[in-house]
């Protein structure tokens, strides 16, 4: 099983490029810095891996448009690898992470103000869904 899951932030803006022909679209390349999960015992900071990402189609064109440089940014995808050769004849492995899926994760210029009120408010219910009292647990028929 092939499955990444990151949450981190953009190093830098998404770099989006289009095909031309018959068979045209769209690729995004971007970097997303991800901070480790223990501090590092000399300096006392979260130390950070910077993870290659690639993004096609519609995802890179959402990618392209809607994440600019330190969005914090929450993706799905798998680990592909290959290799080619430069001009002088050096061959170079690289590793990306093929997006799947990519969410935004906070809301756009979040404080901690503004988390801690979008922490206590309850979401709106679409007209489309039911709202369920929370005490009508006993009247429900599953």
């Amino acid at each position: 099983m092939n499955i990444v899951e990151l949450v981190g932030r953009l190093t830098g803006d998404p770099q989006t490029k289009f095909t031309t022909g018959e068979n045209a679209n769209a690729s995004c390349r971007f970097t997303v810095a991800v901070n480790r999960q223990y501090k590092n015992k000399e300096t006392g900071n979260y130390d950070a891996d910077f993870i290659g990402c690639v993004a096609f189609g519609p995802r890179a064109e959402f990618v392209g448009k809607y994440f600019h440089k330190g969005d914090p940014i929450g993706i799905t995808g798998e680990i592909r690898t290959g290799s080619y050769t430069k001009n002088d004849g050096v061959k170079v492995y690289t590793t990306d992470v093929v997006a799947n899926n990519i969410e935004f994760v906070g809301s756009k210029g979040s404080g901690a103000n503004e988390s801690a009120s979008a922490a206590t408010r309850k979401p709106s219910i679409p007209d489309s869904l039911v709202n369920v009292p929370d005490d009508s647990e006993e009247q429900l028929p599953w």
